[in-house]
């Protein structure tokens, strides 16, 4: 052992007895379980490895008996730990150290690597040491590498090292060191792929290999190692679904290194694919294998024909799936672990293996597998990734006439995810929002009831007389109730006529505890931002007077009270300011108060109420003056419909129309006319992020005063065209917005 530095290490052979004090110490760090790590709270449990319905035999399993690490090698290793702990080491010591230190793991990586007190400080070896000697590692422990992974302990320093490979991916020089490893390591895995994916431990070593492979950045991989807990939410929020990875954000990986280890992969499965589509383990690993070659079509195509069952090359185009196959795959969906794989499929398979799956598979079988407590999550994928009117058509005449059915059997889910299709596809809008409101509103009952039913979905379809059915006072509104709401206030205002009725129909007392719930307080935003007139709009907000101050301080509730702003006259608005500005102390030390009262400008109001009345003013004409010259038919401004423009109609560039009021809002905030051409600070105009809004500073006074109207306004849209392509909007994340808590109780 070489000694470096102050602190040097004595070697080994001078060493006394046990260090009881440095093992009791490093016992006591317990190692920290993160969420997608390699502790994996699910996959930590064996109990979890055979809980499917259907008893199955796990294929054998790779095993080994750990000898007893010596106390001298124990011993060393807790000094360098306490070494590590104190202060004053210098990196390049460090480093030193740790090359040494993995100088002494030769030979017995496995039993280092797997005893569970050393195995902490082998990980910290792993992160401090040079890519050299951290493929030196890999090199010399590539034969035990699968036990290493498999093992509980072993996983974590199996998993460390991958993720310290990573961290060199962007040095051009390290990297034929990195591939030359990760080529050997990627070999001796793929030999045991079956043994390793079938283990608790194994499988997350495995998806953290395939994800290094694919250039996923392993801080953000919890997407690909595990079903995203934000799916659902996203497919019921209609984003626009690409089967392409955006991999602008990916670091340079191993395409061909990755095919390869796919390859050997199903090349070592064959023979017992049917054991693992229903083990939970290698269907997380074939579901992170799926979201990996997403975009791969070429590949793709083959692999998930195989993960299907299907064991014939099937060349002719439109000929994916063996129809000897089909019976089986329909009891398989059924089934827990391969419906969680069947969603990944239908996530990323191309186009015509999709078309092809729905007519071979789910075409007339739909309603039946909506009803089952597993089949039904892969309806609602299905119905998410349709890409096309014709698909969605199909789709509605199987599920559409059995809305209420499916809201008696409590597969709310596969309702919220048809409405949300049908508003993202435009596929019978007006038909869907009529049945919707006809299954949670009997037809001879007030449509009053429809937006409250919905809120309390489980207690509406729960209670013995619907007909008479209350508002639940006190009660949790539902999440999915909630989204399908949401959904429908996107929809066209005259396709939702019954549901603006409803919500401004509202006592002021429920209206006041919806927007008290997060869940509730969503819907109001909803139709807030719908396509609703401002009249209705304002209609809804009055029932809030006297409450502002009290919403405001709710953590939900802040968001609301700025939706209320927005879609408020100026007369409302300023009623809304007062009651704010009376709890303005206690608001500035919530989390969103900041963001409310400068949003409101309390601060302005209080300093001078007819100023910033005159500022609201402003922004009141110049919206006008811009949608009299370039707003679109949808959104022509309505004689006194609204303090604001009312923008949810246009559908041409909604961010444009955004951007241009954030921009006309900041433009004002200085009191300033939107539109006029004072000559400017420039340490103001850079503080400002340097916006072209107003006119150079260079035009003489005279000119300017001669510029007409048209030119003025000319000059504002401008602006707003700048500042839209050249800002991107955050979206706020707040509580309630369908918690991981939420969604897993959904899917129980």
């Amino acid at each position: 052992m070489v000694s470096v530095g102050s602190k040097a290490l004595v070697s080994r052979s001078s060493m006394g007895d046990y260090d009881h004090e440095s093992l009791k110490q490093a016992k006591s760090k317990r190692r920290k379980h993160k969420k997608g790590g390699a502790a994996h709270e699910s996959d930590s449990n064996p109990k979890h490895s055979n809980t499917n319905s259907n008893t199955f035999t796990s294929p054998p399993q790779l095993s080994r008996v750990r000898k007893q690490l010596d106390p001298e090698t124990t011993q060393y290793f807790s000094e360098i730990a306490n070494l590590f702990e104190t202060e004053g080491v210098e990196l390049e010591e460090r480093s030193l150290i740790c090359a040494n230190a993995l100088q002494e793991t030769k030979g017995k990586e496995f039993e280092i690597a797997t005893d569970y007190i050393v195995s902490h400080i082998l990980e910290t070896i792993l992160q401090g040491c040079d890519v050299d000697h951290l493929c030196d590692f890999l090199h010399s422990s590539a034969k035990d590498f699968p036990h290493i992974a498999m093992d509980r302990s072993g996983s974590h320093v199996a998993e460390t090292a991958i993720k310290s490979l990573a961290v060199h991916l962007e040095d051009d020089e390290a990297r034929p060191l990195v591939e030359e490893a990760l080529t050997i390591i990627c070999k001796v895995i793929a030999a045991n792929s079956v043994d390793v994916m079938c283990n608790c431990y194994g499988s997350h070593v495995l998806r953290t290999l395939l994800c290094l492979c694919r250039g996923v950045p392993l801080d953000r991989s919890g997407y690909y190692l595990s079903k995203s807990t934000t799916l659902l939410a996203e497919r019921l929020n209609s984003k626009e679904f690409s089967k392409k990875d955006d991999a602008t954000n990916f670091q340079p990986g191993f395409p061909n290194l990755l095919k390869v280890l796919v390859s050997d992969m199903l090349k070592h499965a064959k023979k017992c694919i049917k054991t693992l589509q229903v083990d939970q383990f290698s269907s997380l690993v074939f579901q992170t294998m799926l979201r990996v070659l997403a975009g791969d079509d070429e590949e793709l195509l083959h692999v998930i024909p195989f993960l299907l069952g299907c064991k014939d090359k099937n060349n002719a185009e439109g000929n994916f799936i063996d129809a000897k196959v089909v019976a089986d795959l329909k009891n398989l969906l059924k089934e827990s672990k391969f419906s969680h794989l069947m969603e990944v499929v239908l996530e990323v398979s191309p186009e015509a293996l999709f078309n092809e799956l729905f007519n071979k598979v789910f075409r007339n079988y739909l309603f039946e597998l909506s009803s089952h407590q597993h089949g039904n999550f892969v309806v609602q994928a299905l119905i998410s990734y349709a890409s096309n009117q014709d698909l969605m058509e199909l789709i509605w005449e199987e599920l559409g006439p059995n809305l209420e059915d499916l809201f008696k059997m409590g597969r709310s889910g596969v309702v919220a995810s048809l409405v949300a299709a049908s508003e993202r596809l435009h596929v019978n809008e007006h038909k869907c929002c009529e049945v919707l409101a006809e299954a949670v509103c009997p037809v001879d009952d007030s449509p009053k009831g429809i937006v409250p039913r919905l809120m309390f979905l489980d207690s509406c379809f729960t209670y013995d007389d619907k007909s008479n059915w209350s508002w639940q006072s006190g009660a949790r509104m539902n999440v999915m109730g909630s989204l399908i709401l949401q959904t429908v206030f996107r929809f066209r205002s005259e396709y939702i006529q019954p549901y603006i009725k409803s919500i401004t129909s509202m006592e002021a007392t429920h209206v006041l505890e919806a927007v008290g719930d997060s869940r509730g307080s969503h819907v109001i935003e909803a139709f807030l931002s719908s396509g609703a007139s401002g009249k209705l709009k304002r209609r809804l907000i009055t029932k809030l007077q006297g409450h502002f101050g009290e919403v405001a301080l709710n953590s939900s509730g802040a968001f609301t009270v700025d939706k209320c702003f927005t879609a408020s006259n100026l007369s409302l608005r300023e009623t809304i300011v007062s009651e704010v500005l009376a709890v303005r102390s206690d608001l500035s030390k919530t989390k969103q108060g900041s963001y409310l009262l400068r949003k409101l400008d309390i601060d302005g109001f209080a300093a001078n109420p007819d100023h910033w009345r005159s500022k609201q003013a402003s922004k009141e004409s110049t919206y006008k003056d811009f949608y009299s010259m370039f707003g679109s038919n949808d959104t022509k401004l309505m004689k006194n419909d609204s303090f604001l423009i009312d923008t949810s109609n246009n559908k041409s560039n909604p961010n444009t129309v955004k951007e241009m009021r954030k921009e006309i809002d900041q433009s004002l905030g200085s009191g300033a006319p939107f539109l006029s051409f004072q000559k400017k600070n420039p340490k103001k105009e850079k503080h400002k992020n340097k916006r072209n809004a107003y006119i150079s500073g260079d035009d003489d006074e005279s000119n300017r005063k001669k510029r007409s109207k048209k030119e003025k306004v000319e000059s504002g849209f401008d602006t707003a065209a700048t500042a839209a392509s050249g800002k991107t909007v955050k979206k706020r994340r707040r509580d309630g917005d369908l918690s991981e808590a939420s969604l897993k109780k959904v899917k129980a």
